[in-house]
């Protein structure tokens, strides 16, 4: 079982800032025809501002950019921006790059980022997990020249550059700010990206040509395709039988077969978590009950309650068995040795003897019972993951229910508030991202809380964040973002279980694939083999 082992980011190649500062251009020798692409990654919606999910970033990715992008160290690099500095504490200056054109052929200013910025702080109702809490801090955005723009923020803001890695910049139309459902409705989307849109099938696929005038160099693929397949076994097989090219979010048990069929795999550690979240806020929840099947307050409004689960929950099974060792065990939201994370926080094998003491403790000395939900085939082990942390507690008399939907029914119902407590997962460019988004009190107007669906408040915790989110970006920062999480984890509003990683395959026509710890799908990311 891997406790705690620390992340190590691969060296950053010249191949590798290529691929993610935009595309690897290809030599006459490495350009091919179509290449097509199974992917987990159901595009929901060609609005690249409407939610913040892996399968928009992943997808939009290739038809939209980024003023800044980051690296598989996850530091900072120029993108449509290409430098960035503050000018006081609460005013900064980007400085754009220059002869950059969108797919309509027109040119890229800082109008268009002054648009991005307000269409996503005054337009757009996103749902939970948007972008506006990116720019929410942002006073005023002005364009005193076609290649300077200047941010005025309510206070300060060190992080800034960072959120607008997250943010893809759209083109200004003529007047008023286009609609999402004008967007998904057939206006084809226009970006500065390497590949033009040409079609979508909601669920489906998603069809590009190549940008020929692309600013960082001509793309290798000339066409590319995603095939939407979201059960795993689906995806294995197309890559078995050469349907597709690549297949992303492998299986870690269908790793072997795959090489003894001639296909390659590649895997990086992941920067996210997976967890299981509590609604602490609500009196009484679904499918808690006791174990007369009669409903009861709702317990894991009691801290006890939740440390004793999290001291009966089996990481080792997880990585070791589940994810077949293409996994790390969790204490925190991202892997030891990231900046922002503590070094003192470790994964605990289980006790179930504290654990039941505990539970006796809280007023539960027989445990009760629940309804355990999550996706199936949103994430590698998902649905064994309900199975195997239900196994685990059935040994302290808390007898848990399964329950595994398509990622699309389960959020609806997560929303919803169907649920008592839920497996789910989260990425972002740093600690202080997710720990926002995640475990932050929910407050619309400071944009804190986006996923933070249990309700969960600790006014110690946000004011020990706000603090550490004002510091300059460095080794302060990173030691005030360790202290945060060390409190806030001991209070256990969720239960870390593991960092899983990355695993994409691909077959004989491609020569590489260059994976990146935030778990992207691009045809960016896939060379062709040399003839």
């Amino acid at each position: 079982m891997k406790l705690g082992s620390p992340f190590r980011p691969r060296l950053l190649s010249a191949l590798l800032i290529s691929i993610f500062l935009g595309s690897a251009p290809a030599t006459p020798a490495q350009e091919r025809g179509e290449l097509r692409i199974a992917t987990s990654y159901k595009l929901m919606t060609l609005d690249p501002q409407y939610a913040n999910l892996n399968e928009n970033t992943s997808l939009l990715s290739h038809i939209y950019e980024r003023l800044v992008y980051q690296d598989d160290n996850l530091e900072l690099k120029p993108g449509l921006a290409t430098s960035w500095r503050p000018l006081s504490d609460t005013q900064w200056a980007f400085k754009l790059r220059d002869k950059v054109r969108f797919h309509d052929g027109s040119a890229f200013d800082a109008d268009d980022v002054v648009y991005t910025i307000e269409r996503i702080r005054d337009f757009l109702k996103p749902p939970s997990g948007g972008f506006r809490s990116y720019v929410s801090g942002i006073k005023s955005v002005s364009a005193p020249d076609p290649l300077t723009v200047l941010i005025e923020t309510d206070g300060a803001v060190p992080n800034l550059p960072l959120f607008f890695s997250s943010l893809f910049v759209m083109n200004r139309p003529s007047e008023g700010f286009e609609t999402t459902e004008d967007l998904n409705a057939g206006h084809p989307p226009n970006g500065t990206g390497p590949y033009r849109f040409e079609s979508w099938s909601s669920g489906e696929s998603l069809r590009l040509a190549r940008n020929d005038d692309y600013w960082g160099g001509k793309p290798a693929w000339f066409k590319v395709t995603f095939r939407v397949i979201e059960n795993p076994a689906a995806r294995v097989a197309a890559l078995s039988t050469g349907e597709v090219d690549v297949a992303d979010a492998i299986p870690a048990r269908d790793v072997a077969s795959l090489k003894e069929r001639g296909a390659r795999v590649a895997s990086v550690g992941a920067a996210r978590v997976n967890f299981v979240q509590f609604d602490v806020a609500r009196d009484t929840l679904p499918g808690v009950t006791d174990k007369s099947d009669e409903p009861i307050a709702n317990p894991f409004k009691n801290p006890l309650v939740r440390r004793a689960l999290a001291l009966a929950t089996d990481r080792g099974i997880l990585v070791d068995k589940i994810l077949a060792g293409y996994g790390t065990a969790a204490a925190q939201v991202f892997p030891n040795g990231l900046p922002g994370t503590s070094a003192k926080l470790l994964p605990e094998a289980p006790n179930y003897d504290e654990a039941k003491m505990l539970l006796a403790k809280a007023g539960f000395p027989d445990g009760f019972n629940l309804v355990l939900a999550g996706p199936a085939g949103r994430y590698p082990g998902d649905a064994e993951s309900l199975q195997a942390v239900a196994q685990s507690w059935a040994r302290i008399g808390v007898n848990a229910q399964p329950a595994a939907a398509p990622f699309s029914v389960f959020n609806t119902k997560r929303a919803a508030g169907d649920y008592g407590v839920w497996y789910g997962g989260t990425s972002g460019e740093a600690v202080d991202i997710i720990l926002h988004a995640l475990l932050a009190s929910p407050d619309p107007e400071r944009g804190t809380g986006a996923l933070n669906f249990g309700k969960y408040r600790n006014e110690a915790f946000d004011a020990m964040l706000a603090r550490a989110e004002s510091i300059a970006v460095g080794p302060e920062r990173n030691a005030a973002l360790a202290q945060a999480t060390e409190l806030v984890m001991a209070d256990q509003p969720i239960i870390p279980l593991y960092h899983f990683h990355h695993i994409v395959g691909y077959g004989s026509r491609i020569g590489s694939y260059v994976l990146h710890p935030r778990g992207w799908t691009t045809a960016m990311q896939t060379l062709p083999a040399a003839e």
